[in-house]
């Protein structure tokens, strides 16, 4: 499946930042990761971590599927709120589930100083109401997240126009969040750990693959063989190709990122990165290098034809959602770009073993959360292969649905 086209910003701004070999020899390993997207590097630093030899075949040039396509926002914030996802998983897991995606955001700045990447900068979120008639959900969802710990503000129109310039009925102002580039940092994760152990390879395109009570063989389509004992499937959207029962629908999302300005631009007073409770919902981020990124529009996935034939006419809607909201800040769209993202029944992701394929796991961060679930699942899986029990693995099972 082609994830994504147009030209996504970071692939613009960074290109090819590490050369990675072809697979050209058999070979064999504890834990194969199939993908080598953001996912996939974030489960293999995690098993490496726990010393656990590993490697990474990926069939495109390292993160040239949805990763380089992400507009990186970092958020614990589900795209289920946590009131429904009470009514939907429970309350325990509902509220473990947006606890765990806070805790990855500041697992992954950790992780970006480790590593040495640069751009990780921790940021507020706003959710403002779209529409009067979300006014009084949303103030439900404030006093669960309240109720439940989370460093949060309730804004009535008045305010959201004195911080941030623009009118809306409602928003809650979120203290934790993050902006980075999921491109970038994916190759940063790969090359510090492959100086620990782990091996890459990309434009290694798998043909077969066979589970069996004692591991996995796969092979691929220049005829080499892996041998492994567990198989790590983060190969993201295309996981179709994988599982038989439905467990996701995909949807076409559009993004565009203004050329550079004269000054730093922020949204408030301090800078935030805004969303509202539209659905599809528009988002708003702004980027280190002085520009302003707008995404949204989402349409449901037919064909990629379909969907690369929007990029030019979402990405003057996009412009003119933005005007709307700040009509006295320039945005002259340089670089826009579409991308196939999926979403499930409750918005969670799905994290560890599947039935159907003994010895293998699955690290599939769905919807807009797709790189804090992957942290999180990258310490679930890790845990797993070592023999360590989770208490939150069943969250996100398959068993659930």
């Amino acid at each position: 499946m082609i994830l994504k086209a147009g030209y996504p910003y970071s692939l613009v701004k960074n290109g090819l930042p590490f050369d990675y070999p072809k697979l050209e020899k058999n070979t064999s390993t504890d834990v194969l990761v199939m993908g080598g997207g953001i996912s996939g590097a974030l489960a293999a630093h995690y098993l490496i971590r726990e010393g656990i030899s590993c490697m990474i075949v990926d069939a495109r040039s390292i993160g040239l599927g949805s990763t380089c396509a992400s507009t990186s926002l970092l958020q614990y914030e589900i795209d289920t709120p946590l009131h429904r996802l009470i009514t939907m998983a429970g309350k325990e897991n509902a509220v473990a589930a947006y606890r765990l995606c806070a805790s990855a955001i500041t697992k992954l700045e950790a992780l970006a100083r480790q590593t040495g990447m640069e751009d990780f900068a921790f940021t507020r979120s706003l959710y403002y109401a779209a529409y009067k008639k979300d006014i009084s959900w949303l103030a439900k969802e404030f006093t669960i997240r309240k109720q439940y710990g989370f460093a949060v503000q309730q804004l009535g129109e008045s305010a959201i126009y004195k911080e941030f310039g623009f009118k809306a009925p409602t928003a809650i102002l979120s203290e934790l969040g993050a902006c980075t580039d999921a491109y970038l940092f994916t190759h940063h994760l790969l090359v510090y750990n492959m100086k620990r152990g782990l091996l890459v390879y990309d434009r290694t395109a798998i043909d077969s693959i066979k589970h069996h009570p004692g591991g996995v063989e796969v092979i691929s389509r220049d005829g080499y063989r892996i041998s492994a004992k567990k198989l790590v499937y983060a190969t993201g959207y295309e996981v179709v190709n994988f599982i038989k029962k439905p467990i996701v629908s995909l949807h076409s999302t559009y993004a565009s990122i203004s050329e550079s300005l004269s000054y730093q631009p922020h949204i408030g007073k301090k800078d935030t990165m805004i969303w509202n409770t539209a659905n599809p919902y528009l988002y708003i981020r702004t980027t280190p290098d002085r520009r302003i990124i707008v995404g949204g529009r989402d349409e449901k996935f037919f064909s990629p034809a379909k969907r690369d034939k929007l990029i030019q006419a979402k990405a003057k809607q996009l412009k003119n959602d933005f005007n709307k909201l700040f009509p006295r800040t320039p945005f002259t769209p340089e670089f826009s770009w579409t991308g196939t993202f999926g979403s499930t029944r409750d918005g969670l992701p799905y994290i560890g073993p599947y039935r159907g394929l003994p010895n293998s796991y699955f690290s599939l961060g769905f919807g807009g959360n797709g790189i804090t679930f992957s942290q999180v699942a990258g310490e679930i899986i890790a845990g797993l292969v070592k023999g360590k029990k989770n208490k939150h693995a069943g969250i996100f099972s398959f068993d659930r649905t």
